[in-house]
């Protein structure tokens, strides 16, 4: 191949996209896709990403938009604001014998350039802003990630970690911020970033 391949922009999608063989439907859409591989959202991955949605809808940045897999940070503010989402939780979707410890990777990380398909040559943080999400329900019959009051959420800046650390356990993130619920979390960012 002598051309280089451009990246492509996803479109948003309804659910309503039909599978199709040979242009025919098959009885299946893209919603039956979407309820078959990520409606555990208890599981790791499937949480971290729902964690971002949550951050997204409440600084107002889900409509018209889809979510950049391969980004160097999960959101950006239409004023070019950065921010890394970041999940953890006491339960799991498997057996366990005790809580999950609450930690979160702050490591830095090298950036992949979608557009020269290119990793940057040094690792860093590349946000401005974290939001750190804790699903704090302890109750494995009553946890429901959908409901947004069993979460809370850290906001640092990305200055206020320092440089040496690569992980963030829950006891030193409550050493320098204070949780804040889902409806303060955008007056939060906005408060920690100078934004009026």
């Amino acid at each position: 191949m002598n051309e280089q391949l451009k990246s492509i922009q996803a479109a948003l999608k309804t659910g309503e996209e039909t599978l199709t063989f040979y242009d025919n439907p098959i009885g299946y859409n893209l919603l039956d896709f979407w309820k078959w591989s990520v409606s555990d959202i208890l599981s790791n991955a499937t949480r971290g990403i729902f964690a971002e949605f949550i951050v997204a809808t409440a600084l107002d940045l889900v409509k018209n938009n889809t979510r950049n897999e391969w980004g160097a940070f999960d959101l950006e503010t239409p004023n070019g604001i950065k921010i890394e989402v970041k999940s953890s939780a006491y339960i799991q979707s498997w057996a366990q014998k005790d809580y999950s410890n609450i930690i979160f990777s702050i490591k830095p990380s090298k950036a992949w350039d979608k557009e020269s398909n290119e990793l940057a040559k040094e690792s860093k943080r590349h946000v401005d802003v974290y939001v750190f999400c804790l699903l704090h329900h302890k109750n494995q019959e009553s946890i429901n990630p959908l409901s947004i009051d069993q979460w809370e959420f850290y906001v640092l800046s990305t200055l206020a970690l320092g440089d040496e650390r690569k992980t963030i356990g829950l006891k030193s993130l409550q050493n320098l911020t204070s949780s804040v619920s889902y409806d303060k979390l955008k007056s939060k960012i906005d408060s920690i970033l100078n934004i009026d």
